[in-house]
């Protein structure tokens, strides 16, 4: 077990994060061991056809007999909105010391693929990362990130009705909060106390946790990695609508709505996107909301729409997504037809 021993201060900057690399990084231990995760074995299937054309050896080389991942993949989110390209280029400044000691720490030896000149090493591992990235989740980026914010949103919930205390514990079934102590119950037998002292502590949904873990070096900054709510579900097969019906039941304008909100997303970008006036989204998206399609959430500064259960149901398959009505010209003559 690990106690992270929290002052008064330090309770104030608990926050939620999300980072791509972190998600890259525990992803790779359902690449290796499929079996042992088998809420993503319809990912693990998705992505097998293009595994040969990965760096194999440097990504399992990332991960252990025991699903141990080194440290420097599995990052502290330094903004609720990380990029991957950022983690990346973060990565690719890495000491020699650093990456050997973290690779230590997973095998007791650095593996020979990390072995050689320090640059040449770091190039191959980016470009290993960067690859996987681009075959195996980019394809599935946006629905899993949709999931992971769907997850930090019922957090906030819980600390509104029920206080921080019931949303920690709420994390895991390995997770206890009493206020200043933070435990997380881990597989080692070992007990450790790890004062926070300033530091914050980080709390991290993942698509591919079973359980809370958090980074195996107790220096680095305090960071709490959680199994996301509903990550089954991503991949359920579901009977839905057709298109068109939704389109005929809807109009095109709010079916193309509902159909662009598989993430979360502002009035503002949608309007960009569907080539509509702000003022017009947002009469479409309240309807929606009123109709319980649609949910809303504030995020940072912005407020972000994302569809209900209701509205997933009525979403239609890939391969059938409903499309934005075509931008209409101003100079057209009036059709009192459409809406």
């Amino acid at each position: 077990m690990i106690r992270y021993v929290l002052e008064p201060g330090d309770v104030s900057e608990i926050r939620f994060g999300i980072s791509p690399l972190s998600e890259l990084g525990l992803g790779l231990r359902a690449v290796r061991f499929p079996e042992a995760y088998p809420l993503q074995r319809p990912w693990c299937d998705r992505i097998a056809a293009v595994l040969p054309f990965l760096d194999l050896e440097v990504l399992h080389g990332l991960v252990d007999d025991r699903r141990y991942v080194a440290d420097f993949v599995n990052p502290r989110p330094a903004s609720p909105l990380t990029v991957l390209d950022d983690e990346l280029a973060e990565l690719s400044r890495i000491p020699a010391r650093r990456l050997a000691e973290d690779l230590e720490r997973v095998h007791g030896e650095v593996p020979a693929v990390f072995r050689g000149d320090h640059p040449t090493v770091v190039t191959r591992l980016v470009a290993a990362l960067a690859d996987c990235w681009k075959l195996c989740f980019a394809p599935y980026w946006p629905r899993m990130r949709a999931v992971l914010r769907a997850d930090i949103l019922h957090r906030g919930h819980v600390v509104s009705s029920s206080g921080l205390r019931a949303a920690i514990t709420g994390l895991s079934p390995q997770v206890s909060f009493d206020g200043r102590h933070l435990d997380i119950r881990l597989r080692s037998p070992l007990a450790r106390n790890r004062p926070v002292r300033g530091q914050g502590v980080t709390l991290v949904p993942s698509m591919f946790v079973n359980r809370a873990s958090n980074p195996i070096d107790d220096d680095l900054p305090p960071v709490v990695m959680y199994p996301a709510r509903g990550q089954g579900a991503m991949w359920s097969p579901s009977a839905r609508p057709d298109a068109g019906a939704v389109r005929d039941l809807l109009g095109s304008a709010r079916a193309a709505l509902l159909a662009a909100l598989g993430e979360p997303a502002s009035s503002t970008e949608l309007a960009v996107r569907l080539g509509v006036t702000t003022s017009a989204v947002n009469q479409h998206l309240r309807l929606l909301q009123r109709a319980g399609l649609l949910n809303r959430a504030r995020y940072g500064r912005s407020v972000l729409y994302y569809r209900s259960d209701l509205g997933e149901a009525l979403t239609a398959p890939p391969g059938e997504a409903l499309t934005a009505p075509p931008r209409r010209d101003p100079n057209a003559p009036h059709d009192p037809g459409r809406r």
